[in-house]
């Protein structure tokens, strides 16, 4: 099986700013992280844990010990998304932009993309 490729942001500049994002929640979970290489997150993580993963290959790493290591980087960085979400929706709401939603044709508000198509 070929190896996967990196992942692609649809935002330029966003991998960037994720990469700081994941180096501070990280280092706010108490882990120990060189800000100059984000990509040894999961390092620090798999240490932490008793995980054996190595640079370059880890074919034989097992998908438990992968979701132990993995987890708890994306849960984190989840977890700090959605506070800024919710704090960035709720400044919005406040100064009256209501991001994220229109009038509908009753006067009600909708979230945006209620009806909204999605393609791949």
């Amino acid at each position: 099986m070929s190896r996967r490729s990196r992942r692609k942001y649809v935002v330029p500049g966003a991998e960037k700013a994720m990469d700081e994002l994941k180096v501070r929640v990280m280092r706010e979970e108490g882990y120990k992280v060189d800000g100059s290489r984000p990509e040894n997150v999961k390092h620090a993580v798999a240490m932490d844990r008793g995980i054996p993963l190595k640079s370059g290959y880890n074919g034989r790493l097992t998908a438990e010990d992968a979701g132990k290591v993995g987890g708890p980087i994306g849960g984190a960085m989840v977890r700090e998304l959605v506070k800024i979400a919710k704090e960035a929706l709720t400044t919005a709401d406040v100064a009256g932009t209501h991001i994220g939603s229109h009038t509908g044709t009753n006067g009600s508000r909708q979230a945006a993309g209620n009806n909204a198509r999605f393609s791949k």
